[in-house]
């Protein structure tokens, strides 16, 4: 499974758990907009965390937080896995 449908069927997952109603999911998506709220977040990246086996926000390096969807399916495509 591709990057991209891991982080989709994750925010899905999540948002169903947490009653979340969902934006349609482009790349073009501002993440702010998307549905989710703060703790909604703090659980995806830690599911995606278990699904993809590393954790691209505990990196050492100075990064700009992902804006929309497609930034953030780029983030975890790019990030190095130790």
């Amino acid at each position: 499974m591709d990057t991209r449908a891991i982080i989709v069927r994750e925010i899905e997952l999540v948002a169903t758990e947490q009653k979340r109603t969902l934006a349609p999911l482009t790349d073009e998506l501002v993440l702010l907009d998307c549905g989710l709220d703060s703790l909604s977040f703090a659980i995806l990246v830690a599911r995606l965390e278990d699904a993809m086996g590393f954790d691209p926000f505990a990196a050492d390096e100075d990064f700009a937080f992902p804006v929309t969807l497609g930034d953030f399916v780029t983030f975890y495509d790019r990030a190095p896995v130790a």
